[in-house]
């Protein structure tokens, strides 16, 4: 079921951080069954690619926040981030949700509508290490990265 979400700043950074707060309306229909409700482009199985973003890593960038492919597993970093490759992946691959993988944060996205949702768990673990620096990765992160954020 689709969830309504209120928006809470996120202090250090100033950005807003989604958290969920009442059920209202239907989601997508398609792949994923429990309790008579399907939803096109999960799959709970699929664990994720690694702890960081994919792209990133392979090419020496660095991120903002990360986000989890619910269909295949994987790890892009979010729009805020320089490169955006959760979107890029959307748009290469046609897998239209995905979720957050930032501890403590439990949202899906659906690029179809640009709507949030609330979904079921998927396959651990998930988020990133807590001890993972945010942004990330450790060690590629310039200093002045506020700067170059999107």
């Amino acid at each position: 079921m689709r969830r309504l979400f209120r928006i809470v700043p996120d202090v250090w950074v100033g950005f807003a951080t989604l958290y969920p707060t009442q059920t209202s309306g239907t989601i997508p229909t398609g792949t994923w069954q429990s309790g008579g409700v399907s939803i096109e482009g999960i799959d709970p199985s699929v664990p994720p690619s690694g702890t960081g973003c994919v792209e990133c890593l392979e090419g020496g960038g660095w991120w903002f926040h990360l986000r989890r492919c619910a269909q295949c597993g994987h790890v892009g970093c979010c729009d805020t981030s320089p490169a955006q490759h959760a979107t890029a992946h959307w748009k290469e691959t046609g897998h239209p949700l995905m979720t957050s993988f930032e501890p403590g944060e439990y949202w899906f996205w659906d690029y179809r509508n640009d709507e949030a949702y609330d979904g079921p768990v998927l396959a651990d673990p998930q988020s990133h290490p807590s001890e993972q620096p945010t942004p990330g990765p450790e060690g590629a992160v310039p200093e002045d990265w506020q700067q170059h954020l999107n």
